[in-house]
């Protein structure tokens, strides 16, 4: 008996990956977060599968399933939204699994920081604008942030950041964004990324609590901020100039060489 933790991808069911997908084909048990993951992604379940979901179930509820699995000698798909690594309160789960002597892998998933900046078409990273990337989100309920992770101290860096679960808390993030961004920054809401009600807003930290109705952006949004985000490229990457060599290519000669 084995427990996968599938990352299922943003929200399209054809973005998990071809090894989570396969698993769940075999999974005579599928527990999934119906509250995050689309149930277009039951889609790859066999017909024989049971599948629970786990959006009512507190952590014991949950681990009344693996153990029956277990008695069964049956595997089990558990399944996240996103990636598992990511907020996805999956240490719990294995920490008891552990006691339970049940062996678990991880299988990972296309992250909705990812999904967001592809459906905007936009790199999170660029030369001599930002080459760090910051993932983080608003304290909340669940969830305390540490002291050394605030949004103030962060935002600090003026680097690159993706704000996880923090629609609700929209007006008190760009209040603490203003006093380290500048205000043209450009700040990007992406809302249920690749889903069939996905919407965008783009704007700038001067601007956008103005524009938008923040209970609209409340749940399953993801909030994308920092210069690299504006059109204009100052500075190309030099992979893949001609006048740069590295292990797989030799630079151009010019005529002067």
């Amino acid at each position: 008996m084995k427990v996968y933790f599938i990352g299922a991808g943003p929200g399209a069911s054809d973005l998990i990956t071809v090894r989570g997908a396969k698993i769940l084909e075999k999974s005579k048990l599928v527990l999934y977060a119906g509250s995050l993951v689309s149930e277009t992604i039951l889609e790859y379940c066999s017909a024989e599968a049971e599948c629970i979901n786990t959006a009512s179930l507190n952590l014991e509820q949950q681990m009344n399933y693996y153990q029956r699995a277990k008695e069964k000698n049956i595997n089990v798909a558990r399944v996240h939204s996103g990636d598992p690594a990511l907020y996805g309160a999956t240490t719990e789960q294995m920490k008891r699994l552990h006691h339970l002597g049940v062996e678990y892998e991880v299988i990972p998933g296309v992250s909705s920081f990812t999904a967001s900046a592809a459906c905007v078409a936009l790199e999170l990273t660029k030369p001599s604008v930002g080459q760090s990337v910051i993932l983080t989100r608003m304290p909340g309920r669940a969830s305390s942030m540490p002291e050394l992770e605030s949004l103030e101290r962060l935002a600090a860096h003026q680097s690159t950041m993706c704000i996880f679960l923090s629609g609700p808390y929209l007006a008190q993030m760009v209040s603490i964004l203003r006093e380290h961004y500048p205000q043209d920054t450009p700040i990007i809401l992406v809302h249920k990324a690749t889903w069939p009600q996905e919407k965008i807003h783009r704007s700038t930290l001067a601007t956008v609590v103005e524009e938008v109705k923040i209970q609209e952006w409340a749940l399953s949004t993801m909030v994308l901020v920092g210069a690299v985000l504006k059109d204009e490229l100052l500075e190309e990457s030099k992979l893949y100039a001609s006048d740069y060599s590295h292990k797989f290519r030799t630079k151009e000669k010019t005529s002067v060489e």
